[in-house]
């Protein structure tokens, strides 16, 4: 059973198959916007099936946004409009069966799942080892507790996602956790802190909302006064 995520106007009939089968899945507008208000899922539906350049840079979006493999939902008129620019995973017609429907999100999460045969996580100059529960960066070993490796191996799982404080309690932390969302800003604030001056702005802050790990080089957003995880003094 997988997490999926749909983004439609009218999600009861963009893919009726789907409320057939036992995927768990929530659905908000096909727009931005939904990327950064919706729960994490392990695999993204877009229904394609009208406004085909509006849904082609919403599905470029999430792709930008998200490591999560992406099935574009589309009538058979709109197949010829398919390439690689798209950037989509895959494809399922609106009318598919069930078990087509089913197929192709286990495939697709599958294959999303699959781990290199070293057992790396690369995220930029960030590299996580989850044999050994050890994270370098520029080959610099960072010193890491064990919820402090978690924390940055999930934002290196999902490189420029932004996640709300409340998604990684329950992420990273557990459903069953007690404590509150100022958890987030103490470890957000350490790993700055042991990633050190040159590197802590590679978890980036996005105000009013959460945070992200900015894994192409050093941040645009770094952490200010004002931002709740930035390190005291600016260290």
């Amino acid at each position: 059973m997988a997490q999926v995520l749909l983004l439609s106007d009218s999600p009861e009939d963009a893919l009726p198959s789907l409320e057939l089968l036992n995927h768990r899945v929530r659905s908000f507008p096909a727009e931005a916007s939904s990327i950064v208000r919706a729960p994490q899922a392990e695999l993204t539906l877009i229904d394609a099936r009208t406004q085909l350049a509006h849904a082609r840079s919403l599905c470029q979006l999430v792709k930008s946004a998200t490591a999560a493999p992406v099935i574009l939902v589309v009538s058979e008129a709109g197949l010829p409009t398919l390439n690689e620019t798209w950037q989509a995973d895959d494809f399922v017609l609106t009318g598919a069966s069930p078990g087509e429907v089913d197929a192709r999100i286990r495939l697709a999460s599958v294959e999303a799942e699959e781990e290199s045969p070293t057992g790396e996580i690369r995220a930029g100059a960030i590299v996580i080892d989850e044999t050994t529960y050890m994270a370098t960066i520029h080959g610099k070993l960072l010193n890491l507790t064990y919820k402090e490796f978690e924390l940055l191996k999930h934002l290196a799982l999902h490189p420029g996602q932004v996640f709300t404080r409340d998604q990684l309690l329950h992420d990273v932390w557990g459903y069953d956790y007690f404590g509150g969302t100022r958890t987030v800003d103490v470890h957000i604030r350490r790993l700055r802190s042991k990633l050190g001056p040159e590197h802590e702005s590679l978890i980036g802050t996005v105000r009013n909302v959460g945070y992200r790990l900015m894994a192409e080089g050093p941040a645009q957003h770094a952490p200010t006064e004002t931002d709740p995880g930035a390190a005291p003094g600016g260290s």
